[in-house]
């Protein structure tokens, strides 16, 4: 007598059931987006959009569907103190019948505006404070630079150019220097004017806000020119100064190349 042979069972049953059911799956997907692609045809688009240009609208994502979208960075904090504003006019220029013609403050507002709105433009947030502004006590941001000018009085022929200065006793100094260096470097390149660094003096060194704003704040204070023999590029040229020193945060923040400017010594 023979033994009963039993069928072998289907090795990978559920594997073929799987394969099948997929295979089902992405015909009746295909199916539908054939059956949507000629639904989307009229009898006009047939004849002026091609097969590939329908699918590129069917399968892109429309307003209103969901669909990816990037979060912003967070703003960076940029301070920047028109001197003299808020308080007194600073330097006072007059003409020969003494009649005021500009002061000091006037313009320091003029250019810490300009580069409040071209930093602003940069996509930071940008705090345009007064000289003695309450919201300098404990002021925390990446950089803040305060903006002078010198004098109106005519002193000799080398009283022309700018100047730029950290604190004294900042607590990175490091970084305090790459700021004034970035500052000195971007400046001078935009205006042409000259660095003045052997006259910074213990006003600037010693400024008042240094002392005033949180101490990780790193902070500088320039002196965008003298009021008298640099009053038309100041005044005309106003776009050029402010971009000068825009250019020189920029460096700063973006951590760009620049060589350092040494530390004014006391």
């Amino acid at each position: 007598m023979q033994p009963t042979t039993q069928p072998r069972p289907a090795k990978h049953p559920v594997r073929r059931r799987s394969r099948s059911v997929g295979a089902f799956g992405t015909t009746l997907a295909i199916a539908i987006l054939l059956a949507t692609l000629f639904t989307a045809w009229t009898p006009d688009s047939l004849f002026t959009t091609n097969l590939s240009e329908q699918l590129r609208l069917i399968l892109t994502p429309q307003s209103g569907q969901n669909s990816f979208v990037s979060t912003p960075r967070p703003q960076l904090r940029i301070g920047i103190v028109a001197g003299h504003s808020g308080n007194d006019s600073g330097a006072v220029c007059r003409d020969a019948t003494g009649d005021i013609t500009l002061t000091e403050a006037d313009m320091n507002l003029k250019i810490a505006t300009l580069v409040q709105q071209k930093l602003n433009a940069q996509g930071f947030q940008v705090d345009l404070l007064n000289e003695f502004d309450t919201r300098l006590n404990g002021y925390r941001a990446v950089a803040l630079v305060s903006i002078h000018n010198d004098s109106c009085d005519f002193i000799n022929d080398q009283a022309t150019g700018f100047k730029v200065s950290a604190a004294l006793n900042t607590r990175d100094a490091n970084r305090a220097s790459r700021l004034t260096a970035c500052l000195v470097d971007r400046y001078q390149y935009a205006t042409s004017l000259t660095f003045h660094s052997g006259s910074i003096t213990a006003d600037m060194r010693e400024y008042h806000a240094f002392s005033e704003i949180d101490p990780n704040t790193i902070a500088g204070i320039i002196e965008t020119g003298f009021l008298n023999l640099d009053r038309e590029i100041l005044t005309t040229h106003t776009d050029q100064v402010a971009d000068g020193i825009v250019k020189g945060i920029l460096c700063f923040v973006n951590n760009e190349n620049v060589e350092p400017t040494p530390a004014p010594t006391p």
